[in-house]
C-alpha cells in the first residue's frame, strides 16, 4: 500500500499522505484513544530479503549482508512514515523491532512490549514495522508486521486491528477476474473454505501475501476472542477507525 512492490524501494507518497491526514483528523477528534501503527516491508525490505534469502536464516557468506540491507531499508521506510506523521501533527515514534526482539526457529520469543505500552500510555504513537530479527537457531529471520502484532496482542489487548492495503479479501483474484466479490466476514463458519481459495502476493513479498496474512490473523483471533481484524483500503481508514466500513472490506473475527 505505502510502496510499489513491483519496483525496488519506491514509496507511494500520495497514499502515505492520505493515510496520515485521515489519521490526524481522527486523532484530533479522539485525543485519548491509544494508537499503535505498523507498516510492512513493501518494496523496501522485501526486495533485499528476496535477494539474500534472509527469511531462510544465515545460509552463506552473504547472509549478514542481507541482514544489514533489510535492516537499513526498513529503518529508512520507517523514518519516512514517522516523518509524515510528525508533519501531520501526530506524535509518532519509530520502534525498531530488532533492537528489542529475538526469535527462535522463526518464531518471535521477545519483543519490546513494555516500551510500546509505556509510549501508548504517554499518548504518543509508536510505529513498529516488519523487520529482520536475530534468531537463536538460524541466525536471523523475517518477522512480518502481522507476526509482530500477534506477539504484542496478549499484553496490549487491542479490540481492533486495521490492516490497510488490499480493498478486502475477495472470493477470486480481482486483478484477474472482474466478477470477484469482496468477502465481508470471515469467521469459524467459512474460514476453511475461504483460505483454500486465497493466493499469494502481487510483486515481491517474502512473507507470503494475503493468504499468510489471513492465516496469521485467524490464529490471532483464536487466541484473542475479543479482537476483530479489519482489512480495507486506505480510503476506508477514517470510517474503519470509527467502527464502520463504507465500502469494500473484510472483518475477521471468531464468531
Amino acid at each position: 500500500m505505502l510502496t510499489d512492490k513491483t519496483s525496488a524501494e519506491r514509496l507511494v507518497d500520495q497514499t502515505l499522505k492520505q493515510v496520515v491526514t485521515d489519521l490526524s483528523a481522527w486523532r484530533q477528534a479522539h485525543p485519548t484513544q491509544p494508537i499503535l501503527l505498523g507498516h510492512g516491508g513493501g518494496s523496501f525490505g522485501h526486495y533485499w530479503a528476496e535477494r539474500y534469502h534472509t527469511a531462510q536464516g544465515i545460509i552463506d557468506d552473504q547472509s549478514w549482508w542481507g541482514v544489514a540491507r533489510v535492516a537499513d531499508a526498513m529503518a529508512r521506510l520507517n523514518r519516512a512514515v514517522v516523518g509524515a506523521c510528525l508533519d501531520a501533527e501526530l506524535p509518532a515514534i519509530g520502534i525498531q523491532p530488532m533492537a528489542s526482539g529475538f526469535a527462535k526457529a522463526g518464531e518471535i520469543q521477545q519483543i519490546g512490549t513494555q516500551q510500546i505500552a509505556t509510549l501508548l500510555a504517554a499518548g504518543t504513537i509508536p510505529v513498529v514495522y516488519g523487520d529482520v530479527l536475530l534468531d537463536t537457531v538460524q541466525g536471523c529471520t523475517i518477522a512480518s508486521t502481522e507476526r509482530i502484532f500477534s506477539a504484542l496482542v496478549s499484553t496490549l489487548q487491542p479490540s481492533r486491528i486495521i490492516l490497510l492495503g488490499e480493498q478486502a479479501v475477495y472470493d477470486a483474484d480481482p486483478r484477474q477476474n472482474a466478477a470477484a466479490q469482496p468477502i465481508s466476514l470471515i469467521n469459524r463458519t467459512n474460514y476453511a473454505t475461504i483460505i483454500a481459495r486465497l493466493g499469494g502476493s502481487h510483486g515481491v513479498d517474502v512473507t507470503g501475501g494475503m493468504r499468510n496474512k489471513v492465516e496469521a490473523m485467524w490464529q490471532l483471533v483464536q487466541h484473542a476472542p475479543q479482537l476483530e481484524i479489519w482489512i480495507c483500503g486506505p480510503q476506508q481508514l477514517h470510517s474503519a477507525l470509527s467502527g464502520q466500513l463504507n465500502g469494500p472490506g473484510t472483518i475477521i473475527k471468531l464468531d
